[in-house]
């Protein structure tokens, strides 16, 4: 079952991360186009700058859970290592359990905002839905989540107990 549960996120991190990736691409090539057709054409396009606020919002949210399962996320240890082993293992699960916390709480309210707000539209983009653009606020809040349990039932993968102990 560990390895089944493993495998399966490493393929959910993977998304994450290729999902993450594919969006800072776009935004990096969206600004330089609206700041080209801005100051070269002198014809603002209407549309770089919420395109790349919706990107950025799809790179944070879904980019976190990724940073999180690797361990890349801030960390400051330094306090806690001074603990004997039980302490750290203590202030391990706690904060696995606040990571939880939180995480729970982007799933359960970000799935109210989108719901609340799916029947609005963007004025620039009359065809996209606001609740769209919220959608990675509960789905990286599901799969942060997924990555707390399998840390908390199985432990970090080795990639991200690797980053940890260079950490320290």
């Amino acid at each position: 079952m560990a390895t089944a549960l493993r495998r399966t996120m490493d393929g959910l991190y993977l998304l994450c991360v290729w999902a993450a990736g594919l969006a800072f691409v776009l935004i990096s090539a969206v600004i330089p186009w609206a700041v080209f057709t801005r100051y070269v054409l002198n014809s603002a396009a209407s549309w770089p700058e919420p395109t790349a606020v919706l990107l950025t919002i799809l790179l944070t949210f879904i980019g976190a859970a990724a940073c999180y399962r690797r361990s890349r996320h801030m960390n400051i240890s330094y306090f806690v290592s001074l603990l004997p082993s039980a302490g750290q293992r203590l202030c391990a699960l706690a904060c696995e359990m606040l990571v939880g916390a939180m995480a729970a709480f982007m799933a359960i309210y970000g799935a109210s905002l989108v719901e609340a707000t799916w029947h609005n539209t963007i004025g620039d983009f009359p065809f996209l839905s606001v609740g769209v653009t919220y959608l990675p606020i509960p789905i990286g809040g599901v799969f942060l989540l997924l990555f707390v349990v399998e840390r908390v039932l199985i432990g970090p993968p080795a990639m991200a107990a690797a980053s940890a102990d260079e950490a320290h």
